[in-house]
């Protein structure tokens, strides 16, 4: 993590905060800290995505919202500021995340929902640079979470609209999690490290060209691994053993995953700053 003072700091995190400005324009709403009344609907959006139960509690997140961690809302750019509003109602979206410090401090963004009827608008990024915005204002660079590395549109979103990097594969991270999403399947997960301040990050943010990575292996993805699990869960069982096979070679001499142009992995120890 770096820190910045000064003229360098003002300029990066008003840039942004129009970033993120933007991005609710585009997706019709505002995204912004959660108020105190409303913990109750940011806990309503997680379970409606996860399921009841399969993540914090209403005190927990009553908790990290007092301490001053990340916990946002996206709501209707209409009623963004009509505070008699139903507060309890779920937000369209919403997302939670926490100072950690192992490896250097940073904020680990844990839980990102969106309502699946707004999906498609844009939404999940919006509240991805907001978080980014808070965070800078803060003093801190750096983001990380982790995903399934199996759902491609979660790939692109995360190694190529936003510019994180994978850092490291972790089997089973959450064991046996039976939740709405995962099911009974192995909870598998990139790690990814978000330099905001970083030079992939900015050329992600301003659709710059991605590079073509010198492969050295990869593993294609499945068009839609969700569907896949849903229709024939022996084949995604299948597809999952054939991933834990192929990532077991990362971190081997600085390789690592990326992206490619049909949004399949590719392994490279190609610099992850690199341009294209």
């Amino acid at each position: 993590m770096t820190v910045r003072t000064g003229e360098v700091a003002a300029a990066l995190i008003a840039a942004a905060e129009a970033a993120a400005d933007a991005a609710d324009t585009r997706s019709g709403v505002r995204t912004r800290p959660a108020r105190r009344a409303e913990l109750g609907g940011v806990l309503a959006r997680f379970e409606s995505t996860w399921g009841g139960g399969r993540g914090a509690d209403l005190a927990t997140i009553q908790a990290l919202h007092h301490a001053g961690n990340t916990v946002l809302v996206a709501v209707p750019a209409s009623a963004a500021d009509d505070e008699r509003a139903d507060a309890a109602a779920a937000p369209i979206g919403a997302t939670l995340g926490f100072l950690g410090w192992t490896g250097g401090l940073h904020v680990h963004s844990h839980m990102n929902a969106v309502d699946p009827a707004a999906r498609g608008r844009g939404i999940g990024v919006a509240l991805k640079l907001r978080q980014r915005a808070v965070c800078l204002a803060h003093g801190v660079t750096e983001m990380r979470w982790t995903y399934d590395p199996l759902i491609r549109r979660n790939a692109h979103l995360n190694l190529v609209r936003l510019g994180a990097e994978v850092t490291r594969f972790l089997p089973d991270f959450y064991g046996q999690l039976d939740d709405a999403i995962t099911g009974t399947d192995r909870s598998d997960r990139f790690e990814v490290r978000w330099r905001l301040d970083g030079r992939r990050t900015a050329r992600a943010l301003g659709r710059g060209p991605v590079p073509e990575w010198h492969a050295e292996g990869g593993l294609a993805l499945a068009a839609d691994f969700e569907a896949l699990r849903a229709a024939d869960p022996a084949a995604a069982a299948r597809l999952r053993d054939e991933s834990r096979a192929a990532f077991a070679v990362l971190g081997a001499g600085g390789l690592r995953a990326d992206l490619d142009a049909n949004g399949d992995y590719v392994f490279t120890r190609d610099d992850p700053d690199r341009e294209a």
